[in-house]
């Protein structure tokens, strides 16, 4: 994935999305500090199911995935448990789907 940045260049971008679980009764605040906190975050949906949020995020690519959850995610006190999924390949039917072969 790629995203225009200022100028017209283009910059790798790699999208996570994390579960989160939160302390009861502590769901829209969790969702309030990640939409706040967070310039890359495009959107948090509340889920049902074991956890209580998914979130998706925009990282350059040569950001450290582990620390960005485990230092600007895990941080946030209401927050009880995460699971953490990388994203590797876009399918829509914008951009079909390629064969490398």
């Amino acid at each position: 994935m790629t995203k225009e940045r200022e100028g017209g260049e283009e910059d790798d971008m790699r999208t996570i999305y994390i579960l989160i679980k939160c302390k009861l009764g502590k769901t829209y605040e969790v969702a309030s500090k990640l939409v706040e906190a967070e310039d890359n975050v495009p959107l948090v949906h509340s889920i049902s199911g074991q956890y209580d949020l998914i979130a998706r995020f925009d990282l350059r690519a040569d950001d450290d995935i582990g620390r960005f959850v485990t230092e600007r995610v895990q941080k946030i006190p209401e927050i009880v448990d995460t699971n953490t999924i990388i994203c590797f390949n876009v399918f829509s039917k914008d951009s079909g789907i390629r064969d490398d072969q």
